[in-house]
């Protein structure tokens, strides 16, 4: 996000809409955050009452603006759709982020790790994940009472409240939806959408041509039966009745 000037009224709190600092620094983790926030959004895109944001301050406390932080993704639930030019939780009637996910880069300390978390464990977030694409390897901290705990769980660790699916087998993380679909980058969605479109054609095709098949051996079997089809009619009439006949496969 840029910065942008803006003039508040004498005494008005102003909450910039930008940090100033790269959404990424490297284009795995782009990509990382691309997936988790498009393939979230696609997933509860007919919940009007989930809210699901990249990179968006979200500021937890009024009168306070020096209290804030970006996450890399998160799902607030509870809150509606719509754009935001950050997220004001006392505007959001008090609603904290539910899920929140940071992807690391070369360039993350531990000590401003360490400072995520206790921001996300000190305002509300339930589910706190950090990715880090160059290990691979997912730390997950999931709220007890006031605090948030790191789990160790077994591979395949499914999010309580998102439903999903993690797992760290292979040579980078796949994420599955709740009805078992990975998580898809832009690019693949692309590709499997033009594919389903050649098959759409494919069968509109077909379509095209059993219909056309149908009529030229009607048109025919009604010359043959007035005695009217010459030689080479007639044995295009077999080929093609043979050709419309159901496969005994």
């Amino acid at each position: 996000m840029n910065p942008t000037t803006v003039t508040s009224p004498p005494g008005t709190i102003f909450y910039p809409e930008s940090d100033g600092l790269p959404m990424a620094d490297n284009t795995k983790q782009l990509r990382w955050i691309f997936t988790l926030y498009g393939n979230l959004a696609a997933m509860f895109r007919d919940r009007p009452d989930i809210f699901i944001a990249s990179n968006l301050l979200w500021y937890p406390v009024e009168g306070q603006p020096e209290i804030r932080t970006a996450p890399d993704v998160f799902v607030a639930f509870g809150r509606p759709k719509g754009d935001r030019g950050s997220y004001k939780q006392w505007e959001e009637g008090g609603i904290s982020p539910t899920v929140a996910f940071e992807v690391l880069s070369p360039g993350n300390t531990t000590a401003e790790m360490n400072d995520k978390l206790i921001f996300n464990e000190e305002h509300g977030v339930e589910e706190y994940y950090i990715y880090d694409p160059d290990n691979p390897r997912l730390t997950i901290y999931l709220r007890s009472g006031a605090v948030l705990r790191r789990v160790r769980p077994e591979n395949g660790f499914v999010s309580p409240r998102l439903g999903i699916r993690f797992d760290l087998s292979g040579s980078e993380m796949v994420v599955f939806r709740p009805d078992g679909r990975p998580f898809i980058s832009f690019e693949a969605s692309e590709e499997a959408r033009e594919l389903a479109e050649r098959e759409v054609d494919r069968a509109h095709q077909q379509a095209d041509k059993a219909c056309q098949q149908t009529a030229r051996i009607a048109e025919l079997s009604r010359k043959a039966r007035r005695g009217q089809a010459s030689v080479e009619e007639l044995h295009e009439l077999d080929l093609l009745e043979e050709q419309s006949m159901p496969s005994s496969d």
